[in-house]
């Protein structure tokens, strides 16, 4: 079996995978806009409408070692049309969740969507990265990944334009949401086709049999105690990102008396720039500093700011809060490539582990909305993320002593 890399670039499937990571950018983040429209839509507390990322991560979870054992046995293209099936079928079902005006069948059809992009993630890294000369790998990836911040920042512009204008009875709010994804599903399973029907190197559909690792592998890495450490900052990580990005419209509200739901979308939107610009600066920086010293600057930094927002409020709050995305920019690729520094022929069953650490999102999102219920103040729930770049910070000082 031939399992070489094409000696050049194949320009269309680049294309076509490439666009994968600006799809899943614009679901990941309309779920920000979702968690406020059905909290108004089914008059919810901050607990229920955290479900939506509660939902959403739990997907993820349950089927990146799933995504990995079907790429094994059918290749990375067949785990891509799978993926794009599976998400295509997920935002199908938004409209008869709509019809029937339920908050879990919701839920249920963000899963549906989830399970798909975890198939997606799986598959489309590794597989940008063998469409052509191994020496171009990392730049074909890096211009790839750019694609997703721009899907984000789509994601939450097509929810503040599509959805939040809608203001009338729960069906009504509930119903805005069905051509939104309508819109979705055709264009995903469009790509699905397109992708299908297209010609790719013989690395796209033979049997990616290295990509997992066996049961003996993964007792290893329970052995090594720097990697687990990884793990749980992932872990915390993706909870505070996603919790502080799925609030920030709900803090707002709170915070500055008056701003209206489309308005604090237009933060978020600045929140996903500035994480942007972020990880271009960033990755400048990493030239001069050590990756491992810049990764706990940058969760000391996000602390302070977290307790900012937490107990002062008003602008300076919000302010706070939509700088430390900028700080948050290069905390997953970062704890990822320490984490996986000297794995060697353990580096592909740890990254999987770590991919499933993205679970942090679904418990740490409720847990601030349990705050939030409980002490009765959204400001008070930032107080979580400032728990969660602390142990980001912890993990940072201990790679740099490594």
């Amino acid at each position: 079996m031939n399992t070489a890399p094409p000696a050049r670039v194949a320009a269309l499937p680049v294309i076509l995978i490439t666009a994968l990571f600006f799809f899943w950018g614009v679901a990941n983040n309309l779920n920000d806009v979702l968690i406020a429209h059905f909290r108004r839509a089914f008059t919810l507390n901050d607990l229920q409408s955290g479900l939506v990322q509660s939902a959403f991560y739990f997907g993820y979870f349950c089927f990146a070692i799933p995504a990995a054992l079907f790429m094994k046995r059918f290749g990375y293209k067949g785990a891509v049309l799978l993926g794009l099936c599976l998400f295509g079928t997920g935002a199908l079902l938004f409209w008869p969740a709509a019809e029937a005006h339920s908050y879990g069948f919701f839920l249920a059809a963000l899963f549906v969507i989830a399970s798909g992009l975890a198939f997606l993630e799986t598959s489309a890294n590794p597989l940008v990265t063998r469409l052509g000369p191994p020496e171009t790998a990392e730049r074909r990836l890096n211009l790839a990944q750019a694609f997703n911040p721009l899907g984000s920042i789509t994601g939450v512009f097509i929810g503040r334009e599509l959805i939040l204008t809608q203001a009338g009875s729960p069906a009504a709010e509930a119903a805005s949401v069905q051509l939104p994804y309508l819109l979705i599903a055709l264009v995903v399973l469009g790509w699905a086709a397109l992708i299908a029907v297209t010609r790719f190197p013989a690395i796209a559909t033979e049997r990616a049999s290295d990509e997992v690792g066996s049961f003996a592998q993964f007792r290893m890495l329970f052995g090594r105690r720097a990697y687990l450490l990884g793990v749980v900052a992932q872990f915390f990580y993706v909870g505070a990102q996603v919790g502080v990005w799925s609030y920030l419209i709900r803090y707002m509200g709170a915070a500055v008396p008056g701003t209206d739901e489309r308005t604090a979308a237009g933060y978020l939107i600045l929140s996903l720039a500035v994480f942007m610009a972020g990880r271009f600066i960033g990755t400048a920086l990493m030239g001069k500093v050590r990756p491992a010293l810049l990764l706990g600057l940058f969760a000391a930094v996000n602390v302070v700011l977290c307790l900012i927002a937490a107990l002062v409020g008003g602008w300076i709050g919000t302010g706070a809060l939509v700088a430390t995305s900028f700080f948050m920019s290069i905390m997953f690729p970062t704890i990822f490539a320490l984490s996986l520094r000297d794995m060697g022929d353990l580096a592909k069953p740890a990254s999987s582990l770590l991919v499933m650490a993205i679970i942090g999102g679904a418990v740490l999102t409720a847990l601030m909305g349990l705050v939030s219920d409980k002490s009765g103040s959204i400001l008070l729930a930032m107080l979580v993320p400032a728990g969660c770049f602390v142990a980001v910070l912890a993990f940072a000082r201990t790679a740099a002593k490594a």
